[in-house]
């Protein structure tokens, strides 16, 4: 078995971003939202027995629920995986259900399959999230705290490269259909199965490298009243660890915005801004690169200043770009331009500000068994703030019809954060 701080370890770890993040970029950002309000723009869709006028609402709260769903169960199962010693076995679990899920988007082909779309949607979203509790688990047991900031970016590193190279073959594929001899929504597709493909091919590698039950546990039976239990253990340890308790809340604030933006760029860029699909495409083409970038640069930054002192820099740079999008609007000339200038600034902070919420949290843990109960609460709290912030998205937009009160909105939750990051003290590994 592979020790803490080995490099094939790590970078098998690592790998997963590679893997999953094929969802994140294709599914949740760019070519599934695309072909989702190309189908649904203009049309009143009915689901559940209601009528939805806004389409893209639907769209939004699918999302809020699936978040409320991974809210609810990852404390109970991370808790259990910590018991049994079992993270890895979730893992493959949900790594499995998130990409059989992004395949079966594929017989979504219109109005009369938008259900489709929509209960797949909610699957693929568990199953993506979910899954991600237990990776981030294991940063603590493949890394040394000096060294997380640094893994923690090679796996979004990764992540965004991989993503990039699978979302250009789509590209070619959708944007160059007429020369494959099929249709493009029959490309955008037929996508969403190479996604899912890749998605469970390539987490193979991470799951052949990572250990299984690292700390030998001989669980007994009860294992759900004892995941319980465990569940309970960690909260108190939580609530006497003021820098952490504190760190939660900001993580807290700023994922409202973080992850909302990430959901819903594309659509704000197509419906409020009138771009076209090549538009956005080449915007979040350009996020990726940059965040590449980005990534790198603020866990140096990190390193060098701290972590707390490179989230804070982060923090700044989403307020201005929060209040930047409040100021465009589909009249202004060159909006293009101003876009893609946006996509820049969103690009820098976005690998950067996840990265090192990971691994400062990491850091932040007290010497423990619990790995993936802690990570439960950080992902629990993420999944809230999504939650949140996607309801208030979603309402404001129906309220005022109107995205750019929402994106104001989410940029009060930056400032609240960094008032809340700046009254924290250092630690022994995070300052």
């Amino acid at each position: 078995m592979l020790k803490i701080g080995d490099k094939k370890l790590i970078n098998s770890w690592a790998f997963y971003d590679w893997a999953n993040s094929v969802y994140s970029l294709v599914i949740s950002t760019a070519v599934f939202p695309l072909f989702y309000s190309g189908i649904t723009k203009g049309n009143v869709i009915s689901f559940l027995g209601m009528e939805w006028e806004h389409p893209d609402t639907l769209y939004s709260y699918t999302l809020s629920f699936s978040f409320l769903v991974v809210a609810i169960i990852s404390p109970i199962l991370s808790a259990i995986a910590d018991y049994t010693g079992n993270k890895k076995k979730f893992l493959k679990i949900f790594c499995t259900m998130g990409s059989v899920s992004v395949m079966s988007l594929y017989f979504f082909e219109g109005l009369d399959t938008v259900w489709i779309g929509i209960v797949f949607t909610f699957f693929a979203s568990i199953g993506f999230w979910s899954s991600v509790v237990f990776y981030n688990a294991y940063l603590p047991e493949v890394a040394y705290p000096v060294d997380q900031d640094r893994v923690s970016a090679k796996g979004f590193i990764y992540g965004y490269i991989g993503s990039i190279i699978l979302l250009v073959i789509n590209l070619i594929m959708i944007l160059f259909h007429e020369a494959f001899g099929i249709t493009e929504a029959f490309a955008s597709r037929v996508s969403f199965v190479m996604v899912g493909l890749w998605w469970i091919g390539f987490a193979q590698i991470t799951f052949k490298a990572l250990p299984n039950n690292t700390f030998e546990k001989k669980p007994e039976k009860d294992y759900i009243w004892k995941g319980f239990r465990e569940l309970k253990m960690v909260w108190l340890e939580i609530k006497q660890l003021p820098t952490l308790k504190g760190f939660l809340i900001a993580f807290f604030l700023l994922s409202i915005g973080v992850q909302t933006i990430i959901l819903l760029a594309a659509i704000f860029g197509s419906t409020e801004l009138g771009l076209s699909a090549i538009n956005l495409i080449v915007t979040i083409l350009l996020i990726q690169f940059v965040a590449i970038f980005g990534a790198f640069l603020f866990s140096r930054i990190s390193e060098k200043y701290g972590n707390f002192k490179a989230l804070k820099i982060t923090l700044l740079i989403w307020i201005l770009v929060c209040f930047c999008a409040f100021l465009l609007h589909k009249d202004l000339a060159n909006v293009e331009s101003y876009f893609y200038g946006l996509g820049v600034l969103l690009g820098l902070v976005l690998g950067a500000i996840q990265s090192l919420t990971r691994s400062t949290y990491s850091k932040l843990l007290p010497k423990t068994e619990d790995h993936a109960t802690y990570f439960s609460f950080y992902d629990v709290t993420e999944k809230i703030a999504i939650v949140l912030g996607t309801f208030v998205y979603g309402f404001l937009y129906a309220l005022t019809d109107s995205m750019q009160w929402s994106v104001l909105c989410l940029g009060m939750f930056f400032v609240a954060s960094l008032i809340v990051l700046s009254n924290l003290k250092s630690t022994k590994h995070v300052r």
